[in-house]
């Protein structure tokens, strides 16, 4: 799975007017929403908000990956939003979240929708890639990073 073939510099913004945590969700599922990628925003907006309901997705280190699957999404598809400063999202180290990377899914793409998660986590781990992108000025640079680690991997 390739990063590059769900997400376009579009769906990144930077930074994120949401003050909170279920705005910021809100605020990527529009994007998406903007971009011709979602086709029943009130549908997504739930399908997240509830998966974040039951468990967090603030994975730590800086970093959520909210997620949720539903219908009215054509195809997988990826949000990323810089918030204007680090915000709770009640994260698993108990740290703000720097980064929210927003993943949508088709319900009946649970495998694609897994590899997805799990290339995101791939792609993120390493601590000094991290750290270039939550220091990145704009959705461009975003993108220009997240080119160079699928170009490397």
């Amino acid at each position: 799975m390739n990063i590059l073939d769900i997400i376009t510099p579009e769906c990144i913004k930077v930074p994120l007017q949401a003050p909170d945590k279920k705005a910021a969700i809100y605020e990527l599922v529009d994007l998406l929403s903007a971009a011709g990628r979602v086709d029943d925003v009130a549908a997504l907006r739930d399908a997240v908000w509830s998966r974040e309901q039951t468990r967090t997705t603030g994975i730590g280190h800086g970093l959520a990956i909210p997620h949720g699957k539903c219908v009215g999404i054509p195809r997988l598809a990826m949000a990323i939003g810089m918030p204007a400063k680090p915000m709770d999202f009640a994260a698993i180290d108990g740290k703000p979240v720097q980064l929210i990377i927003l993943l949508a899914s088709p319900i009946d793409r649970t495998s694609d929708h897994i590899q997805a998660l799990a290339r995101i986590s791939k792609i993120m781990h390493p601590e000094p890639f991290r750290e270039r992108v939550y220091h990145a000025q704009s959705a461009e640079e975003i993108y220009a990073l997240l080119r160079e680690a699928e170009k490397s991997a």
